[in-house]
């Protein structure tokens, strides 16, 4: 009885430590959304923080994008490489 316990107690661990690892890459595979001020809107991997500041970039995540993605809203190309941002139609590739 004792190891059956011990069985049921190792799995229910196991269990609890795959499923938090799950959640985990879950959250991290979602994106971003980054708005600037003209309206204009991306997807990025990350929240940089070397927007020029006139551009008053905000961001949003999936379920944002999801309930906004009609409307006054610009959306731009996802770029698979999003270091940089849109300002009125354009990329701008951030400074190496």
């Amino acid at each position: 009885m004792k190891n059956l316990q011990k069985t049921l107690a190792a799995g229910a661990f196991i269990a609890s430590v795959a499923g938090g690892a799950l959640a985990l890459s879950a959250t991290s595979a979602s994106a971003d959304v980054a708005c600037n001020r003209y309206g204009e809107c991306w997807r990025v991997a990350e929240r940089y923080t070397t927007y020029p500041t006139n551009l008053g970039v905000v961001f949003h995540d999936d379920a944002w994008r999801q309930h906004n993605r009609h409307g006054r809203y610009h959306w731009r190309k996802d770029r698979s490489d999003d270091h940089g941002y849109y300002s009125r139609g354009h990329w701008n590739r951030f400074d190496k």
